[in-house]
């Protein structure tokens, strides 16, 4: 009971801390977004269009992983919940439920920023939507609802950050595998001119951060847990 105090203020520090750098994150995010914005997305939109790289099937394939994994996460998470019943979790149990929760509420804070920015898409897609290719539309509308309007930020990457970012705190030695996963998914965004390029970076940077609370709140990533593959967690 006496180290009760210390344990809870240097849990407060270690969250203040974190709490911190995602401030400076979301500045260096809203830098990046803005140097693309002006510089760099209308170009690589013009360049990705001229090379006609939509016409490789490989890149679409690469688009896909993101929402059919999201569309399992309902069956996964029952399951656990089942699985909960017989036992605390293992740590690749918990690791499972905290990243498929990740996803979920990472595409929900995609959503969400959708309406909030409103922008339009650098190609025409959906229902003859309105494009940077097709009409010179470009910039964003806040408070736009509809389909016209959600190409920022990217939900792929907000749910494969979302994703791979609890693996990456949760599974050290898997970081390769995250980093190729998020570079893949990118590369299939901008190659099929699905996205601009501050869009990419703009949901990566949501998904991370949901990414890293939810493990943090798990408590996955932090030295001072019990490993959860001895049975001694959750």
């Amino acid at each position: 009971m006496t180290n009760q105090p210390s344990n809870d203020s240097s849990a407060t520090a270690r969250f203040a801390r974190l709490l911190r750098t995602t401030l400076w994150g979301l500045a260096g995010c809203a830098v990046l977004v803005a140097v693309g914005y002006w510089f760099i997305d209308r170009p690589v939109a013009l360049f990705m269009h001229e090379q006609k790289l939509a016409g490789y099937a490989a890149l679409k394939w690469l688009t896909y992983p993101p929402p059919i994994v999201q569309a399992w996460t309902p069956l996964v998470l029952a399951v656990l919940v089942v699985r909960r019943a017989f036992g605390p979790f293992r740590r690749w149990e918990l690791t499972l439920l905290t990243a498929c929760v990740s996803m979920i509420l990472a595409d929900q804070f995609r959503e969400s920023l959708s309406y909030l920015f409103g922008r339009y898409w650098p190609e025409t897609w959906i229902d003859d939507n309105p494009s940077f290719i097709k009409d010179g539309a470009y910039g964003f509308h806040p408070f736009h609802e509809g389909s016209a309007y959600g190409s920022f930020p990217s939900g792929h990457m907000a749910r494969t950050l979302g994703l791979v970012s609890v693996i990456w705190l949760a599974y050290p030695w898997w970081r390769w595998a995250c980093v190729l996963s998020a570079l893949a998914i990118a590369a299939g965004l901008l190659g099929m001119n699905y996205h601009f390029v501050s869009d990419v970076i703009a949901g990566g940077f949501v998904g991370g951060i949901v990414g890293i609370y939810a493990a943090y709140f798990s408590g996955l990533g932090v030295a001072n847990v019990p490993d959860a593959d001895s049975g001694r967690h959750w």
